[in-house]
């Protein structure tokens, strides 16, 4: 578990987890509006080597970025956003079934909506939000009680 006090602090814990990606791998961002999904995202990005401005893809689902996996060269990286989708029939029927199973890394904000399309091996990370900018980051852990910003 991290906690962190600033968004810089935030991008810095998704920037480590970025050295332990490989081709395929995907990224469940668990936590409510506000929670600090996207700043995390751009950490993670960051120690990718995406040079872009990274941003919320809530309006057009998916921002691709070229980014590059340590010791592996260059890759495509998924920015997905599932909030504004109904459920996971929404998401195959914009084909991103096809983003999680290729050798691209996917990142994927509000999971839980497309859950039966997640592969077994996606990494869940959960972020809580606490007072001001705090948070409370599990990786690969228990992500209940992440659902919202309270």
């Amino acid at each position: 578990m991290y906690l962190t006090n600033s968004p810089e602090e935030t991008e810095a814990v998704g920037e480590r987890l970025a050295a332990a990606l490989q081709p395929g791998s995907v990224v469940a961002l668990y936590g409510g509006l506000g929670a600090g999904k996207t700043c995390f995202t751009r950490g993670l990005a960051r120690g990718l080597a995406v040079t872009d401005a990274v941003t919320s893809p809530t309006y057009t689902i998916v921002n691709t970025y070229r980014g590059t996996l340590s010791g592996i060269g260059p890759t495509d990286i998924h920015h997905i956003d599932a909030y504004r989708l109904r459920d996971a029939d929404d998401f195959v029927n914009i084909g991103g079934e096809e983003l999680l199973a290729g050798d691209g890394v996917c990142i994927v904000e509000w999971p839980e909506r497309i859950a039966r399309c997640l592969p077994e091996d996606a990494i869940p990370v959960a972020i809580g939000l606490k007072a001001g900018d705090k948070r409370e980051i599990r990786i690969a852990g228990d992500t209940a009680g992440y659902d919202d910003c309270g």
